[in-house]
């Protein structure tokens, strides 16, 4: 405790502080990572009401992404700028407005735009709890806290995708938006109360505005880039445009960060091996995490007519049981090696993306639900040893700026995984699409049999006769495209499949020794 600040709220309110506090850095925090899974179940419905497609909508949570890992590179200037109680209101003002434009748009550019404030106002507030909550409990009881906040950030996104189905199917995809809010406010109250003050830093301190502009250039061109190759085309000049100045922006960034006197990013704790290697680990992490939450509602929504409330409970269990693995993992990674935990937890993901390739229209609930369940062990298993895993192998003196390049990746992981996938299910269906129509011709015999069945369908519903095939055409044309539709997840979870199946080669390398050294050991004779 030595901020002066903190030392006179333990003096005002008593040993008791430190958990007052906590919940209020908490309430924050869970009010962000709920909204930010709420969404992803009122997505078909977004789609729907604004006429929008995968190419546009993956914005939603994409843009929430982006602006989060970007805004957690300001934390801590605006802290050492502004104190924790200013930065922590400031960030939840802006969460709010960001809420209440996203539950009024007229428009789907408007309510990308209030998901982007929200982003904004999430990645501020998520950095400032945890280092709160590491001054405010004794070095000994920090465990406590970490568990605390572990449970907070977890507790969310097990019940957000429920608690916004029954939004959506009691009332509209608005109050969505709008419930976040008044938990946000109520935060904004007890933060006036608990949150520790400081005195404004005169001058303000240096800041690394140009590292900044360059990742925010980076970070926009690349995603816009993939978002919009599929329809502008990949050899378009926008395209090569916005990728020629993502990669320029990238290598200047990396030139400007190795060379300044105050980088808004350390870029020298990626010299060491294993943190690198936890680096890649974690951005494959995220993409599963943030990948797989935004898929599987929108595949049972989609394919299966799910209710926006049956996706939610869908994946409510795997929440619990992520949960309540939290502890169990945290417990193994003190007794096994951190590389074996993770090449653990690589593999079961891995292992339950294969099983949801070979979801279909009539996939049981329960058998989905235990698909995930397996893959939330798998992430359950490798989130606390990562971290751990990582900065243990950093020196003292670089252990914040570790904590910060590691948070900064797996967001920055998650925002591009949702691209992709997006980008990987409008092309696949496109494709898929094609291949199917091109199969429609009058020599096909099961063409020839779905129209009659559709025919036989429309005549019992009292359709006129002359209505009739053009209507059994329009019902052949809606299941080619489901089944293409239901081919391209399948091929989106073979993606994330692949990918977590190749990251266990770098997790190999969080090895304490060098895998050469490992093999050399191992194939020395012995003797005697």
């Amino acid at each position: 405790m030595a901020n002066p600040a903190i030392e006179a709220m333990f003096a005002r309110f008593g040993p008791n502080y430190r958990y007052y506090v906590s919940f209020t850095a908490m309430l924050g925090t869970m009010s962000m990572v709920l909204t930010a899974t709420m969404i992803n179940v009122a997505i078909p419905v977004i789609m729907g009401a604004f006429g929008v497609g995968q190419e546009t909508v993956h914005w939603l949570s994409t843009g929430f992404i982006a602006a989060m890992t970007i805004s957690m590179l300001l934390n801590d200037w605006c802290v050492r700028a502004f104190g924790m109680k200013v930065t922590y209101i400031g960030a939840m003002t802006v969460f709010i407005f960001g809420a209440i434009m996203g539950g009024l748009s007229s428009s789907i550019d408007m309510m990308i735009l209030g998901r982007i404030l929200q982003g904004s106002g999430a990645g501020m507030v998520q950095p400032l709890a945890m280092v709160l909550m590491f001054q405010v409990f004794p070095v000994e009881q920090r465990g406590r806290a970490m568990g605390i906040f572990g449970v907070g950030i977890i507790v969310a996104p097990a019940f957000g995708p429920t608690f916004g189905g029954v939004l959506l199917d009691a009332f509209n995809w608005h109050y969505v938006f709008f419930m976040s809010a008044p938990v946000a406010v109520v935060g904004i109250m007890l933060a006036t109360v608990f949150m520790p003050g400081a005195k404004r830093a005169r001058p303000l301190p240096p800041f690394d505005w140009a590292g900044l502009i360059l990742v925010i250039s980076f970070i926009g061109c690349t995603l816009t880039g993939l978002s919009n190759g599929q329809r502008e085309g990949w050899g378009a000049p926008v395209i090569a445009l916005l990728f020629s100045v993502a990669i320029i922006s990238f290598v200047a960034f990396i030139l400007w960060e190795l060379r300044t006197d105050n980088p808004i990013l350390q870029l020298r704790v990626f010299f060491n091996r294993k943190f690198a290697a936890a680096v890649v680990v974690g951005m494959v992490l995220s993409i599963g995490l943030f990948g797989s939450t935004y898929i599987i509602p929108l595949f049972v929504q989609t394919i299966q007519g799910y209710s926006p409330t049956r996706s939610g409970l869908l994946l409510m269990p795997g929440g619990l049981l992520m949960m309540a693995m939290f502890p169990i993992a945290g417990r193994l990674s003190d007794k096994l090696p951190g590389y074996q935990m993770i090449l653990f937890g690589l593999a079961v993901f891995g292992a339950s993306c294969v099983l949801m390739m070979q979801a279909h229209t009539n996939t049981p609930f329960w058998v989905f639900a235990v698909w995930i369940m397996i893959g939330r062990v798998g992430l359950a298993t490798m989130m606390p040893t990562l971290t751990v895993t990582a900065v243990s192998t950093l020196k003292p003196e670089l252990l914040s700026q570790g904590s910060g390049a590691l948070n900064f990746s797996r967001q920055l992981g998650g925002a591009v995984g949702v691209n992709v996938l997006a980008l990987i299910l409008g092309q696949r269906t496109a494709f898929f699409s094609d291949a199917f129509a091109g199969q429609q011709i009058p020599d096909n015999s099961a063409t020839l049999q779905l129209m009659s069945q559709f025919g036989r369908m429309l005549g019992q519903l009292g359709w006129p006769f002359e209505m009739m095939r053009p209507g059994a055409l329009y019902l052949v044309g809606r299941s080619v495209y489901s089944q293409a539709s239901m081919m391209a997840f399948s091929d989106a979870f073979l993606f994330m499949a692949v990918l977590y199946f190749i990251t266990m080669i770098p997790a190999l390398f969080l090895m304490d020794l060098p895998i050469k050294t490992k093999f050399r050991t191992m194939l020395r004779p012995r003797h005697g």
